[in-house]
């Protein structure tokens, strides 16, 4: 995640390049934008992506990359979401572990896993790890003797990493198909 903010500067970059110096012909850009796009959306599966960033400059190069009657609205309705999914991919896990009948320590225990994994665990899937690990701690420092519970909350916590995925997914499609109903 560190990295994301580089991988945005380098786009914008990009897209200044591209804008004022016309290196790129409208085809090639098109297919630039598309593969972002593609590439987006299996990062909101794939943790080594960066996701709707990635998405959000496929769709900002079109955008002002091309000679695109793409209306504003899509942009500042796309950046909003990607800046909404940014913040739900941390809250929803740990929304969805209370109701799975996790306390305040597993909620606590699932945001620090997700961020001391993404550090710490060398995998792609670290951050995921992390969260699992950090809901069934805190779970079981507040109660050792509910092993049941805690395994209950760290259910919860992937049900709510689920649907974050599957928000961040959507959009990532939603990005998609209005650039290709555009180009056609």
């Amino acid at each position: 995640m560190k990295g994301d903010g580089n991988f945005c500067r380098f786009f914008i970059f990009l897209i200044h390049l591209i804008h004022q110096y016309s290196i790129m012909d409208h085809g090639l850009i098109t297919l630039v934008c598309f593969i972002l796009l593609i590439l987006g959306m299996a990062g909101t599966i794939l943790p080594i992506l960066p996701g709707l960033l990635m998405s959000l400059c496929g769709l900002l190069i079109y955008k002002f990359g091309t000679e695109s009657e793409l209306s504003m609205v899509y942009i500042w309705i796309f950046s909003a979401l990607t800046l909404l999914s940014i913040v739900l991919n941390y809250v929803i896990p740990a929304k969805t572990n209370r109701r799975y009948g996790g306390t305040r320590w597993g909620s606590i225990g699932s945001v620090i896993g997700t961020f001391a994994g993404m550090f710490f665990i060398p995998l792609p899937f670290g951050f995921l790890i992390g969260m699992f690990l950090g809901v069934f701690a805190g779970e079981l420092l507040h109660d050792s003797k509910d092993p049941k519970k805690a395994f209950n909350s760290m259910k919860g916590a992937f049900v709510g990493f689920i649907f974050g995925t599957g928000f961040n997914f959507l959009v990532g499609l939603a990005m998609f198909l209005v650039v290709l109903f555009d180009v056609i």
